[in-house]
């Protein structure tokens, strides 16, 4: 931004500079050159009437030779000619005239200048009397370097002040653009913290312009509601957590106390009561998991994809084993950002919901890879899948529950996604099963490195990295 105002601030600058300097360097110089040229053809003319004196009038010839001694010495070259074309006087350095030029002037009767190299040059014809008509010619050429000098002189002046303004213009828009961007990256810098979890995050409000200034205190009175509201949210998730589970606990060890002095028909009626309250505490749980992911704001950590995928499928790998399935992966190596304990969490769910339904010598298939500025995580299966109406309604609360479940776990995976600004979506599986595609933010951009890859037997091909297969 402070590059921008500075920019803008210059180029502002620069086009008044030019619209202003430019044509007034140009007007102030094409009015010294005309003035030149006017004193050089006041200067022939002053010659041609002294030289009439001496070619028309036959008187002698010293004021002539103090004019064009005058003239010599200020740098002008000086021809004067009789009208046969004879040198009647002349300075040490004689113009150099053409014919045509000569003709020109005594045909015309007019004084004409041409423009040399390095002089301005001025042919002017003496006139007689009636009867004698032109009675010569004289030629004045004024050397050009004074003038061009002086234009020289005059743009280099401009130059400066044009520069010197641009410097002053650049100073002070560099002050003014890190008193206006300062307070703004101070802001978004805690922006950013704010969204990452840091809810005791404030931006300051002492510098900068008044806008500014009201922006850092609005953005501070809505961190400090949300801080309120998030903490009061984390105080009722933890309340209810500690009065619903004392009590399901307290529950079933009274019922496990009654199965044991009972007959076999009341403790196989103790025995479903115990499942129902199992099934509750597990609802319970879910509930929790659920409500922590909607309302905690949890600091935001750089995670490696590859370490916590790895670590996850050595975890579960005991219980895929001990249900005849396979868990197979193909992870490249790449950082993503989002809350600690999350990518756990939504793995945790994922794989879980996948083992509870496959069959045996069924598989699961986790690939994840950068594509673009998100990593992106697939976990597909060869399970029975869902219908369109269950992959719509899946991520709502005991929408997706398949009996033996609270049906909460694709809800937690997509509020952990969600709340770490990602997204998740579900799919097919080519030749049948379900997929789900957890979009990430990536940390850093790098490039990625393939480490071992496990391809599935059951399958013609992998999960495609295009996200055709979601889970």
């Amino acid at each position: 931004m402070a590059r921008r105002i500075v920019l803008a601030v210059l180029a502002v600058v620069a086009a008044v500079l030019g619209s202003v300097a430019v044509p007034l360097g140009f007007i102030t110089t094409g009015q010294d050159v005309r003035a030149f040229q006017n004193e050089a053809r006041v200067a022939a003319a002053t010659l041609a009437n002294v030289a009439e004196e001496r070619l028309d009038d036959k008187v002698h010839g010293s004021a002539l030779i103090r004019t064009v001694d005058q003239l010599a010495h200020g740098g002008d070259r000086v021809l004067v000619l009789d009208s046969a074309g004879r040198p009647v006087a002349a300075s040490a350095a004689r113009p150099i005239v053409s014919a045509a030029q000569l003709a020109r002037a005594t045909t015309t009767g007019k004084a004409t200048t041409y423009q040399e190299e390095d002089s301005f040059l001025v042919v002017a014809p003496v006139r007689g009397d009636i009867r004698s008509g032109i009675a010569g010619v004289v030629v004045l050429a004024r050397p050009t370097s004074a003038i061009e000098r002086q234009a020289a002189v005059l743009w280099g002046v401009i130059a400066a002040v044009s520069t010197a303004g641009l410097l002053a213009a650049a100073l002070v828009a560099i002050g003014l653009a890190r008193w206006v961007s300062r307070p703004l990256s101070k802001l978004e810098v805690a922006a950013q913290e704010l969204g990452d979890g840091r809810l005791s995050t404030r931006a300051p409000v002492e510098k900068g312009p008044l806008e500014v200034r009201q922006l850092a205190a609005n953005f501070n009175s809505m961190a400090g509601r949300l801080e309120a509201l998030v903490i009061g949210n984390q105080a009722t998730v933890a309340d209810v957590s500690h009065q619903l589970r004392t009590p399901l606990a307290a529950l079933r060890l009274r019922l496990d106390l009654l199965a044991q002095d009972s007959d076999p028909v009341a403790a196989a009626e103790l025995a479903g009561a115990q499942e129902e309250i199992a099934r509750l505490s597990r609802l319970v749980n879910g509930l929790l998991a659920v409500a922590r992911a909607e309302n905690v704001a949890t600091v935001q950590v750089n995670l490696p994809l590859h370490d916590v995928i790895n670590t996850r499928v050595a975890a579960w790998l005991p219980a895929s084993d001990e249900r005849d399935a396979r868990l197979e992966t193909d992870v490249e190596r790449v950082t993503v950002r989002m809350g600690e304990g999350y990518l756990e969490q939504i793995l945790d769910n994922l794989i879980a919901n996948a083992l509870d339904v496959l069959p045996a010598g069924g598989a699961i298939w986790i690939t994840a890879q950068a594509v673009g500025e998100r990593a992106r995580i697939i976990v597909a299966d060869n399970g029975p899948g869902m219908s369109d109406q269950q992959k719509r309604t899946a991520f709502r609360r005991f929408a997706a529950s398949n009996g033996g479940g609270a049906g909460l776990g694709l809800a937690i995976v997509d509020r952990l996604t969600v709340a770490s600004g990602g997204t998740a979506a579900l799919s097919d599986t080519p030749g049948g099963g379900l997929t789900v595609t957890i979009d990430l933010p990536i940390a850093r951009r790098e490039r990625p490195q393939r480490r071992g890859i496990h391809l599935p037997s059951g399958i013609s091909t992998p999960p495609d990295s295009a996200g055709q297969r979601h889970r």
